[in-house]
């Protein structure tokens, strides 16, 4: 074996240099300066040099991140510091009772009112792990386990590229920390098990927590999991003053650290730090499921101390749960304006993503059969966005032998008159036999009068009943020809109320294409849909004659609603309908402005969530006043997604098509 020149050493010693370099940089800064194939390519060297020259390897080199055989089995560690647990908290009063709590028992210690102040922390949900340096070089990565006895992982956590295995700086270190998965990169990776046939992972903890416990480095490698360390425990040299500076101390050493704490004075600079980032954490591409706040003060938390099993200078403030457990007391049905039959199971009352839910829908038969879902049932909820939570799971394990299979029924009492229901073809969904019964009408009457569709204020739900009870209308046409003396001998009916009334139908009398088509009820089409439409054919006669072709190249609109359109338009009696509507009704032609010289000119967004400055269709209007569109649905041609409070599916289907997403302050700044 040829012995090692002086310029081959030197060459192995640059290269573990620089690539450690670029790896602090690409790993734990997110600032790369070079190419990740560039990198590779230095990484390659080295393995052949040292190939060449087995006798250079070190411990801490590069190419050392996988190495080695499987393990026969895990090897159990005792922690050196003990590993303790924050309690939870779940609201501002708690929160606030924790601030009172700190200052009390600090003023006890001191004989004087302290202020604490806090540092603000992502909670981040992943695996806990403890990495021990020696000298500056890790010796041990283990799990928490049960706090005094965890399990050593130090194979798989030396194949995470942002954990150092030389520090910056050769002091012997225990730090704490997480193991996570990022969402988009668990998405890739269920993505190949599909193709392979294989189950998909359930959530980035799950597999973060499976790859650190493989046998087999390899596995772990391939998983490319990420780290972010919160915690110096024990230091050869003294630890710093404050948690705030901890931190800072951890990234000069060269660990991972979440950008995002925020050093509070006040206990309501943490409630603010805690809105903020309810709201902003979708965006992130990993998931937190609150916030840690700590005393910041080291010698505070000295004084303070710990519980039996948590600091007392601690605390971690949950987000608002966006799943849940609770029983299913009953499953009804809801009868839409257009016949649709949709289950909707009635739930012991239980709060998720901040607000208190006692239903939720079971979409349709299919689902419930999928679902298996029974009255008595406990189940999983989920509220994603400001949509009606979703039963996403039940829980078997809880039925007592009680619960019996759900029927479904063949009649729905709620579609009138005989109540026979009946399959859409082609379709998951049931709908009414007679698609004209009384309770039929009288939703689509109420959708008629809504904001969304002609507005006509003080027609509210108890009016259009004794309207249509009394056969004063029976047709939308109708509500244009009511007179002062039709209304004035009906109950609940003054001379006052009745001009009001009158006064803000001829006022509805004027309307925009897009809201007529909304008012129709026509199956699929939402507000967006028949902007859309209206903005492509101009006028009612052109949508009406509209072909089958041209109205599925629009975008937004496509062949599912087109048929829809086509059909709801050929229907003989949704003609006459059409005909009588519009011959009460002054229709302004729909004509799309010229946005050329407008800001948002050309820019299509989608809004998902809730936001706080202002409601969704505020957001709209501005959006389109500065020259934008809106759109109800994600797609490749989509310029921005606004992501409000809670947001859902559309905001995981704009990650996944790397559409830009923009957060309330973000989007209020656009508009601005």
């Amino acid at each position: 074996m040829a012995k090692a020149s002086n310029e081959v050493i030197k060459r192995l010693r640059k290269l573990r240099e620089v690539i450690d370099h670029h790896r602090y940089l690409y790993h734990v800064l997110d600032k790369p300066e070079i190419s990740e194939a560039a990198l590779d390519s230095l990484k390659a060297e080295l393995s052949s040099l040292e190939q060449e020259y087995p006798e250079l390897v070190t411990p801490d080199s590069p190419s050392q991140r996988v190495g080695g055989q499987p393990l026969p089995e895990f090897v159990k560690v005792k922690h050196t510091v003990p590993q303790w647990s924050f309690n939870d908290a779940f609201s501002e009063e708690e929160m606030r009772d924790f601030d009172a709590r700190v200052r009390r028992m600090l003023k006890n210690e001191t004989g004087r009112d302290e202020t604490p102040t806090y540092t603000c922390e992502h909670k981040i949900d992943g695996l806990k792990v403890v990495l021990t340096y020696e000298k500056g070089l890790l010796k041990t990565a283990a799990t928490r386990g049960d706090g005094v006895i965890g399990e050593d992982v130090t194979h798989n956590v030396r194949t995470i590229e942002s954990v150092p295995l030389s520090l910056r700086k050769p002091i012997s270190v225990i730090v704490e920390g997480e193991v996570w998965m990022k969402k988009s990169r668990l998405a890739q990776l269920n993505k190949e098990r599909a193709k392979k046939g294989e189950e998909p992972f359930a959530n980035p903890r799950n597999v973060s927590a499976g790859s650190i416990r493989q046998l087999d480095p390899a596995i772990a490698a391939s998983r490319k999991l990420e780290t972010y360390i919160y915690d110096l425990s024990k230091s050869s040299e003294a630890l710093p003053d404050s948690q705030h500076e901890e931190l800072e101390l951890l990234r000069e050493l060269g660990f991972k650290v979440n950008p995002h704490f925020a050093h509070a004075k006040t206990i309501d600079d943490v409630l603010h730090y805690w809105s903020e980032w309810r709201v902003k954490m979708p965006k992130e591409d990993y998931l937190a499921d609150g916030i840690v706040v700590k005393v910041d003060e080291r010698h505070f938390q000295e004084l303070l101390g710990y519980t039996g099993k948590a600091p007392r200078w601690g605390i971690a403030w949950k987000f608002p749960a966006e799943q849940v457990t609770t029983v299913v007391e009953d499953i009804a049905f809801q009868v839409g304006r257009t016949g649709v039959v949709t289950p909707v199971a009635h739930l012991r009352p239980v709060s998720v993503a901040g607000s208190t839910v006692s239903r939720a829908t079971l979409h349709n038969e299919d689902e419930i059969r999928r679902l298996d879902v029974r009255v008595g049932d406990t189940v999983i909820l989920q509220k994603a966005g400001d949509v009606i939570p979703d039963i996403v799971q039940v829980v078997t394990a809880m039925r007592t032998g009680k619960e019996k299979p759900f029927a479904w029924p063949k009649r729905i009492p709620a579609c009138g008159g005989d109540g026979l229901i009946e399959r859409v073809p082609g379709e998951s969904a049931w709908r009414c036999v007679d698609k004209d019964s009384f309770s039929i009408q009288k939703r689509r009457f109420y959708h008629f009068v809504s904001k969304h569709a002609f507005d006509i204020e003080g027609l509210g739900p108890k009016i259009i009943d004794v309207l249509l009870e009394e056969k004063l209308i029976t047709t939308f046409a109708d509500i244009f020809t009511l007179k002062k003396g039709d209304m004035l001998e009906l109950p609940r009916f003054a001379e006052k109320s009745v001009d009001n009334l009158l006064a803000s139908i001829e006022k509805a009398r004027s309307v925009r294409l897009p809201r007529l088509l909304v008012g129709l009820s026509i199956p699929q089409v939402g507000e967006e849909t028949a902007e859309d439409i209206a903005n492509h054919f101009g006028t009612l006669e052109n949508i009406r004659n509209a072909p089958f072709e041209e109205l599925e190249k629009i975008d937004g609109v496509g062949p599912v609603v087109g048929k829809a359109v086509v059909e709801w338009f050929g229907d003989k009696d949704n003609k006459a309908l059409v005909e009588r509507v519009a011959k009460e009704v002054r229709i302004e032609r729909t004509q799309k402005a010229d946005t050329a010289g407008l800001p948002l000119h050309g820019k299509t967004f989608v809004l998902t969530g809730a936001l706080s400055a202002m409601l969704r269709e505020e957001a709209k209007a501005k959006i389109k006043a500065l020259g934008g569109d809106v759109s109800e649905s994600v797609s490749a041609k989509t310029d921005y997604v606004v992501a409000g409070e809670s947001a859902g599916s559309k905001y995981e289907k704009a990650m996944k098509l790397g559409v830009k997403i923009l957060n309330e302050k973000e989007f209020l700044r656009l508009i601005k």
